[in-house]
Order: structure tokens, then sequence, then C-alpha cells
């Protein structure tokens, strides 16, 4: 548990957001391995490991070849899996160096995040493919990537302008959270706490100082920098509206059990920091 956010998902706030039922389907306890075992297979957690290694790596590699002249718009699709591949293995080492302890399958954040999760980033690949066979035109005129536009330059400028926005938001997004996570320590945990275990104590330094639920706005701007990056505008008004109601919920929800776990301690930082996602106090 972040010790300013409580990080997981409970059965009346499930989405697609960053979360960890601590379900593991695919890991089947064998009548003389008990269930904490086999959710630190060793095995099981190095196979996700090196499917996530190697999905990043050819990810990567399509990415530099399909950029290279004439390049092809479709180098965004490959740039999409690298960044959730690299996304859920930072998930796990993170959590392994500074929280061992959680360090289980669940850890990868790959199996408890809920069908819609899926779904949100399937229809994220399906529409950078159909944008640029279907109707390119359509699209670009709305991501104001033509030069027939009025307010930017017939240049180019204003297509490397919104590529910059969509990679600082998805890389600034990424380092946020990963910080966020690290400097929590073992007060981090992805499952949601209703009860304040021993030594659990209120992280107010580091990226805490100004943000009270910094992985959950690193995760909220990480989203939104892909679906820019790709060029999407039916999935980034989606992913905006999803996660920003996710996210308010959760903090809602919550909040609440980080009073009952600190008192006036939290009540006070709550009214010192920010949350960083718009609308969301």
């Amino acid at each position: 548990m972040d010790s300013s956010s409580l990080q997981g998902d409970s059965p009346e706030q499930h989405a697609w957001a960053p979360s960890d039922n601590g379900h593991v389907s695919e890991v089947t306890a064998s009548p003389t391995t008990s269930f904490a075992e086999s959710k630190r297979s060793p095995s099981a957690i190095a196979l996700r490991a090196f499917l996530l290694g190697v999905t990043l790596g050819v990810s990567l590699t399509l990415t530099v070849v399909l950029l290279q002249p004439p390049l092809n718009p479709l180098w965004r699709a490959p740039c999409f899996l690298a960044a959730l591949s690299t996304f859920h293995l930072l998930e796990f080492y993170i959590t392994a160096r500074y929280n061992p302890t959680a360090a289980t399958l669940s850890a990868f954040l790959l199996t408890g995040n809920g069908y819609a999760y899926n779904v949100a980033h399937s229809l994220a690949l399906l529409e950078c493919t159909l944008r640029n066979y279907v109707a390119p035109r359509y699209y670009t005129d709305w991501l104001l990537l033509q030069p027939s536009n009025a307010f930017l330059p017939a240049d180019g400028g204003a297509r490397i302008a919104w590529l910059t926005l969509g990679l600082t938001l998805l890389l600034g997004g990424q380092g946020v959270r990963t910080l966020a996570m690290a400097q929590a320590g073992t007060n981090f945990n992805h499952l949601v706490q209703s009860k304040k275990k021993h030594g659990h104590v209120l992280v107010t330094h580091g990226i805490y100082r100004w943000l009270r639920h910094p992985s959950y706005f690193g995760f909220f701007w990480w989203g939104l920098g892909t679906q820019v990056v790709m060029g999407n505008l039916i999935c980034l008004v989606g992913y905006a509206v999803v996660l920003w109601r996710f996210f308010s919920l959760r903090i809602e929800s919550e909040e609440k059990f980080l009073v009952a776990f600190f008192g006036s301690d939290y009540v006070r930082y709550r009214d010192k920091t920010t949350v960083g996602i718009p609308m969301i106090p």
C-alpha cells in the first residue's frame, strides 16, 4: 500500500486502471505447494519477465525499423507495446527492489486488471491501425497535424509538437509512478489495505511532498500520453473519461481509510498537497 494512496482493487470499484485483486489464474498450486509459494514461483516469475523482455525488444526494433524512410505511420503500434511492456516490467522490478515481500506474480499487474483493461489497449491498437488505412485525413485534421490548420505552422512543427507532448506525458507519467513506488518502499502495495499493517507510516517526503497520490497521477498521464503518441482521438477521450472516473472514486474511497489510519496527520497532509489530476481536489 502506498502510504498516501491505497493501491489495488475492490469489488465496488473495478476498472482497467492499474490494480490487482491478488488472483493468480495462471499458476495452480500442486498438493505439495502452498498458494503463497505458487505466487512466488521463480519459474513463473522468470517466464513473465522473459516474455515481457522479448516483447519490449521486438517492439523497440519494429519501431526503429518502421521509422526509417519512407516512414510508416504504424511505428506507433509497436511503440505502444514497448511502453506497455516497460510499465509491467517496472511494476515488478520496483516492487522486488523496494518492497520484496510483495514481489509475487501479481506485482506484474498482468492478470488482475480485468477484462476492460485488455479491451482498452486492444481498441487503442485497432484505432491506430484503422486511422492510417480507413480515414487518415479525418483523424489528422482533428489531431491538428495538417498544414491547413490555421492555428499551427505548416512546416511539420505541429506534428513534432504533438508527438513531443505525448512522449513527455508518457515518459513523465512512468517516471513519476516508478519514483513514487520506490520512495514509498514497504508502504506501497498493489492491494487495497483496509487495515493498517504494522510498520505502515505516512510518507510525506520526496515526490509525496507535493503529490499525495503520485502513482495514480503517473498512470493517469502515462495513459493519456500513450494515446497522444499513437494519434488516437477516440481512445484519448475514452482513456481520459474512464481513468478520471476510476481515480476519482478510488481516491475518495481510499482517503477514508487513510484518515482512519493516520487521523489529523493525514487531514493536514491532504490539505497541503494535490492529486494532480484535473477536477480531483
